[in-house]
């Protein structure tokens, strides 16, 4: 059977890229970080830093914070809807705790490099989500952004939230399957959005991918072993995002941590350097066979992005040795001959 090589190829590594529980969103042929520590607890900026996608002319731009700006925070979570990228809450502060803004998205318009808080509409603003970090977000490419779990200053939550741009409305949703957990990943495809992994404070979580359907508002699970072979490993901090292969609509899930570290968030534990191919409609796994002149090293809290049909772009996070990486990679899957 042919197998499904993932081709690495290093766009750039740059000092001032350097960070870790950052996001990273894919506009045009544009990638988008925001946010992030280089130390930890220690947010490193507010910049927007611009990489360009453009193999031949590969590029960094910084676009400095204004007082128009989020304030600087990590473990933010992002997401881009028609052509415009979207994050909610984030750690930071004097205290790093959760950034109560109370239900705001913030909104950033690549094309003017300009920044716009929306708070829900003041009419409807009746139950917003609350602040917290280690969350995910995902569009369904036309109006709505979905935020689940993460960390609040309550504990890990489970909860689904969607979010009307057009509106300005949050809608609270049915919560996913337990356990609580944060640095779960979700991704929206076909109509659906799918939840894996995650850390609910004593172990990583993983065997099964989790269904939300919107039309019967309704949870679902597809359950596999856990073991690199019927499945990827249990994980967290990771990413999952929705491609198109061989015509097929499947889900990506990447790198991330397994065992988590003695010192929690001051340290790091063991990373995960694989790559995993989940066919929606067949229900089966795959791993990917990664090639090219170098291969990007295992890491966890890292962020990556959906480029075109069939690609990935991959920056920053943590590795075992505990050093925060400036790297930019792209990871493109195709079936072998």
């Amino acid at each position: 059977m042919a197998k499904i090589i993932a081709q690495c190829h290093k766009i750039i590594e740059d000092e001032t890229l350097c960070r870790s529980s950052q996001v990273l969103s894919v506009v045009g042929d544009q990638a988008y970080i925001f946010g992030g520590e280089l130390r930890p607890r220690e947010p490193r900026d507010n910049d927007v830093h611009a990489v360009s996608l453009d193999n031949n002319n590969t590029s960094i731009k910084s676009i400095p914070a204004t007082s128009q700006s989020p304030s600087p925070r990590v473990g933010t979570a992002a997401c881009t809807l028609n052509g415009k990228i979207y994050i909610f809450s984030g750690r930071g502060g004097v205290a790093m705790a959760p950034i109560e803004e109370h239900g705001a998205v913030w909104e950033l318009n690549p094309s003017t490099a300009s920044w716009r808080f929306i708070l829900p509409s003041q009419s409807i603003a009746k139950t917003f989500p609350v602040a917290r970090s280690y969350h995910c977000m995902a569009s369904d490419g036309r109006d709505t952004l979905y935020l689940h779990a993460g960390c609040s200053e309550m504990g890990r939550l489970s909860d689904l939230w969607a979010f009307s741009v057009s509106r300005g409305e949050w809608t609270e949703l049915p919560p996913a399957f337990d356990p609580p957990r944060g640095g779960a990943s979700i991704a929206f495809a076909d109509g659906k959005l799918y939840r894996m992994n995650g850390f609910d404070g004593t172990t990583e979580q993983g065997g099964s991918v989790d269904v939300y359907v919107r039309e019967t508002s309704s949870w679902t699970s597809h359950t596999y072993s856990p073991d690199g072979k019927a499945g990827p490993g249990a994980r967290s901090v990771s990413s999952l995002l929705p491609l198109r292969l061989d015509g097929r609509s499947v889900l990506v899930t990447l790198f991330g941590e397994h065992d988590p570290s003695s010192l929690g968030h001051q340290g790091a534990g063991k990373m995960l350097s694989d790559v995993w191919v989940f066919d929606i409609e067949r229900g089966l796994w795959e791993e990917a066979v990664l090639q090219g002149d170098g291969l990007p090293l295992a890491r966890g809290w890292f962020d990556a992005d959906v480029a075109g049909s069939n690609a990935i772009v991959v920056h920053g996070g943590l590795g075992e040795s505990n050093d925060r990486f400036g790297d930019m990679w792209t990871i493109e899957l195709s079936r072998s001959e």
